[in-house]
């Protein structure tokens, strides 16, 4: 699961778990859904570009840089994608 992301900000970044305490850093070449499956975290990876939703993740806290073409303005507020996604900032998962 090497999913690139041509022409996204690729400078590395944090997802903080809160509900265990636990910061993981998604790297320059990776994704966000690589690092939180090899966490663990039960995300559905669905079809890895962005364009199905079905590894939307809730976050409460971060500045994320949506590359998604699924989600909604609203749903971004407070959700992202986690396969093609990046963060200008640390992003805080509650659960």
């Amino acid at each position: 699961m090497s999913h690139t992301i041509p022409g996204a900000n690729r400078t590395p970044f944090e997802i903080y778990l809160a509900w265990s305490d636990v910061t993981l850093r998604v790297e320059a070449y990776q994704s966000a859904l690589q690092v939180l499956l090899t966490a663990g975290i039960p995300i559905e990876p669905g079809c890895e570009v962005g364009g199905c939703g079905s590894c939307a993740t809730d976050f409460v806290e971060g500045d994320v840089i949506h590359m998604d073409g699924c989600l909604s303005p609203v749903d971004r507020v407070h959700t992202f994608c986690p396969c093609v996604s990046r963060a200008r900032t640390r992003v805080v998962l509650a659960l």
